[in-house]
């Protein structure tokens, strides 16, 4: 008998998935644009506030507290009450806050209310992720995850474009900045209404028919007829799974590598671009032009997707992320030694290029590691310990910059490269089924 999971994985590319993606992608895009937005307002506060580096990066930091609780919550919730709810309540959660972070009087208020907002942030990603990866059809899993994760790069240039046409008008430049914030309270209507909830979650559930009229939905899109028992006949419940530990001695070394990936790229992800358009400040440029940068920089994120996207399928996860890793170890290290601006600019671009294609590479393997009953809980572990390191990045950089910007870049390439190790170690799942 055929399963309503494999009756999924089997289904070509539709209208329905895309609107799945974009759905889900949409909601992807506003969290990066309130993370990038941080990097300028940071920019912004330290000439307006007159703040130290070590204030500075406390800013720059308190949210990924956030986003470390948040990710472990939200992952462990996902599995309970599912992943279109949590996802619903995390939009609503961070555009709140971010929008109340607009009002901030003083650096201990901005800090509290920076920490709800990585509490929503945090909690979202891996959700969506797990959500998207559940419904994709086998054969193209991996490529539809990293097409999520190419909204990230659509909502960091919307920042990058805030950044530099909003927050410099004024003082009050960054408020309105941080105000944009606020559209994920209204997107967060739209996604509880509108995305469908996991089939394998509604199964573990005993929601069978629910799980079966979302089967149905997308088989209809394809021009698929039904031909497999209801909800009600027999034969159409799976077995009960019992749930198992990402720590098992099947799971272990997979949540081990998953982990050191996850710590890598985050310190060197955040501690880059958290800093880059400080740090531009700091070697003479002035507010307008480090926002321009910048902006520049973050348009080679979108070309690194899409080679992604396509490698993916083409190479194997594996392959695409350790290779995506060790070119931005050696971005890293090139802009180290930027000094002029057209090196900047260019060591930038590659950066930008090579690291957000191993995100999506990281998005997309993530969920293909764990069964059902852990997948929410598996990405948002592995999400919330690589936090830690998103938490220590900001704080890093003003302890390494006495060293010039030679050996801050030079740490964030070793990061890379033991990531791009780890990367190496964990299982091929290319074209196969999710775990149940």
């Amino acid at each position: 008998m055929t399963t309503r999971a494999q009756r999924l994985d089997e289904l070509p590319f539709t209208r329905r998935h895309f609107k799945l993606v974009l759905g889900s992608g949409i909601g992807w895009a506003l969290d990066a644009m309130d993370v990038g937005l941080i990097s300028f307002v940071m920019a912004a506060l330290a000439v307006q506030w007159n703040l130290s580096s070590t204030q500075l990066s406390w800013i720059g930091s308190i949210g990924f507290v956030g986003m470390a609780v948040g990710a472990a919550l939200g992952g462990l919730l996902a599995d309970r009450i599912g992943r279109r709810q949590v996802f619903a309540t995390t939009l609503l959660v961070y555009g709140l806050a971010t929008g109340a972070s607009a009002l901030a009087g003083s650096v201990a208020v901005l800090l509290v209310l920076r920490f709800v907002v990585g509490l929503g942030l945090g909690a979202e990603l891996p959700v969506a992720s797990t959500l998207v990866s559940e419904y994709a059809p086998r054969k193209v899993r991996g490529r539809v995850v990293v097409a999520l994760e190419a909204f990230w790069a659509v909502g960091w240039i919307m920042a990058a474009l805030i950044g530099y046409f909003v927050v410099p008008i004024g003082d009050d430049g960054w408020r309105w900045a941080l105000l944009a914030g606020v559209a994920p309270t209204l997107y967060a209507v739209v996604v509880r209404l509108g995305l469908p909830e996991s089939v394998r979650f509604l199964e573990r559930k005993g929601r069978y028919a629910e799980a079966e009229a979302a089967v149905r939905a997308f088989e209809r899109s394809a021009g698929v007829a039904v031909a497999t028992p209801g909800p009600d006949e027999p034969g159409a419940e799976p077995p009960p799974v019992a749930p198992e530990s990402i720590w098992s001695p099947r799971l272990r070394s997979r949540t081990a590598a998953l982990w050191i990936v996850w710590f890598g790229i985050n310190l060197s992800y955040y501690g880059a671009f958290i800093w880059l358009p400080s740090l531009l400040v700091n070697q003479g440029f002035d507010l307008v032009k480090s926002f321009q940068y910048t902006l520049i920089i973050t348009l080679a994120q979108l070309p690194g997707y899409a080679v992604a996207a396509w490698l993916i399928e083409a190479w194997g996860r594996r392959a695409t992320l350790a290779t995506f890793l060790v070119g931005s170890a050696v971005a890293a290290a090139l802009f180290g030694l930027a000094g002029s601006p057209a090196t900047i600019i260019a060591a930038g671009m590659m950066l930008s290029f090579f690291n957000l294609g191993a995100w999506g590479a990281l998005y997309a393997i993530g969920p293909e590691l764990y069964p059902t009953s852990v997948r929410g809980a598996g990405t948002g572990a592995a999400a919330a310990f690589g936090r830690i390191a998103s938490i220590l990045a900001p704080l890093l950089v003003p302890w390494l910059l006495p060293g010039g910007n030679g050996l801050v870049f030079g740490v964030f390439a070793a990061a890379f490269a033991v990531a791009a190790v780890a990367a190496f170690t964990l299982p091929e799942r290319a074209g196969t089924v999710l775990d149940d």
